[in-house]
Formats: structure tokens, C-alpha cells, sequence
């Protein structure tokens, strides 16, 4: 059986994924500024431009509660009918946008329909454990999770294509709160993937405030070092270009 994934990146942490012909919305940021409590003098985004929410979705998943992933703006203009995989964090701002069908996933359990199989995994702590997900279906896989947090219960296994930051971010006093570089060496030993998308940094995007002035970057996408002795393929994504995997 021939196999075929196909992603979209949207910037920030927003991918659009397509298995076995299921549609599934990843923590989707397409219109409007990203404002996070307690002001816009701490940390906002603005997208360059806006982008139409995509047709045909099947699922939206979110990974995070925080509005750089569950993004009210945007969630208003989704269907509120489609069904919604989300931590226990996101789901609670999907509830209050309106959302109907909400499947709230801890690390560890699965959501499940014909052929579809995710799994939730222990992500990063902000400050709720968030979640990873393992996104399977016949013989396809995924991994996800968009601050380089590796779940020590994970087991060893082949996955296809993995979707993750593959650069360090530290605040002063708070640390690294995204560990892509740090991880992404764990990563390919535990999956032995065919492709790594880099995530969440990416994308047509202006952030402004304190906290983006002190934040230490550490690695980039260009780094190939982060590849050495792997067969693994790294693409930086371009913004709403559809990228296509086969194996037969």
C-alpha cells in the first residue's frame, strides 16, 4: 500500500496535515494578533497577512492552551461542528469559543476513529503539562509536538514524519522553554524518521515587547551538524506550500 502525507505549514505553530485523505488543523494562528495576558508590552505577534481558514477539515487538534496555539481569533472562525482533540488546557478555550464535539486527551491516551489513531504524549509544562501527539493512520505516522518536550514513555518505533522545533529559546531565569536543539538528536534515535519539518519559529510573523528582547536563541535551520550520521531529510518550510511524502 502506498502511503502519502501531505503538510502545510502556516507559520508559528500552524500545520495543516493530510493522512489516508483525513484533514487535520494544527494549532491554527491564520488571522489577527497574538496577545497574551498581562499586555502587548510583554509579548504580541502580527501575521504579515491573513490567511482563509482551510476547507474540508476533518479535525482540528490543539496541543496547547496558550493563544500562540489555541488562538481565539482564528478559532472563532472555524466551524464550530468540527470535531475538536485538544489538551485539557485548549480545550477549555475551545468550550468557551463554542466548539460542541470536544475530545480532551491526557498524555498517554488515545482518540481513535476508523482508521485514525492519536495519541497524546507528555509535552511542555506552561505551566499545565501540554501535549505531544503520535497521529497514525494505516501506514502512516506523525509525531508532533512544538516545543521540543520528549515524553520519557515513549518507546522506540519507526515514525515517518516529524514535526518539531529544531532550535533552543531560554528566557532569563525561566530557562529554555523551547528545547528544539537540545531534543532533536533523542528524537531521531527513538523514531528514525524520513523527514523532519521544522516548526514553530517559522512563518511570516512580527513579534514586539520585553520578552521578545530577552529572549537567547541558540542553533538554525540551516545547522546541518544537527543531521550528522542520520538519513533523515530537514526541511525548513516554506509558509502555505503543500509538501507531499510517498513511500510505496
Amino acid at each position: 500500500k502506498k502511503m502519502t502525507i501531505k503538510a502545510t505549514y502556516y507559520g508559528a505553530n500552524g500545520w495543516l496535515i493530510e493522512l489516508d485523505k483525513t484533514r487535520i488543523l494544527i494549532d491554527p494562528w491564520l488571522n489577527g494578533d497574538l496577545r497574551f495576558p498581562p499586555g502587548d508590552w510583554l509579548i504580541k505577534g502580527e501575521l504579515g497577512k491573513e490567511v482563509k481558514i482551510p476547507r474540508g477539515i476533518d479535525f482540528l487538534l490543539l496541543t496547547q492552551g496558550q493563544p500562540d496555539h489555541a488562538h481565539p481569533p482564528t478559532l472563532e472562525k472555524i466551524n464550530k461542528g468540527i470535531p475538536v482533540i485538544a489538551s485539557q488546557a485548549a480545550s477549555n478555550v475551545a468550550r468557551k469559543i463554542g466548539f460542541t464535539q470536544i475530545n480532551i486527551l491526557k498524555p498517554g491516551e488515545t482518540f481513535k476513529k476508523n482508521k485514525l489513531n492519536i495519541q497524546a504524549s507528555s509535552g511542555a509544562s506552561v505551566p499545565n503539562i501540554e501535549n505531544g501527539y503520535i497521529i497514525e493512520s494505516d501506514i502512516d505516522s506523525i509525531y508532533i509536538e512544538p516545543h521540543g518536550f520528549l515524553d520519557k514513555k515513549i518507546k522506540a518505533r519507526n515514525i515517518d514524519l516529524i514535526i518539531t522545533p529544531v532550535i533552543d529559546f531560554s528566557l532569563p531565569l525561566a530557562g529554555k522553554f523551547i528545547k528544539g536543539k537540545t531534543v532533536l538528536p533523542q528524537l531521531l534515535k527513538l523514531f528514525n524518521p524520513k523527514t523532519v519539518l521544522a516548526s514553530t519559529t517559522g512563518g511570516d510573523i512580527t513579534f514586539t515587547g520585553i520578552i521578545n528582547n530577552l529572549i537567547k536563541v541558540d542553533g538554525s535551520v540551516e545547522d546541518m551538524s544537527l543531521l550528522k550520521d542520520s538519513s533523515t531529510n530537514l526541511i525548513n518550510p516554506e509558509p502555505l506550500k503543500e509538501y507531499i511524502f510517498e513511500k510505496s
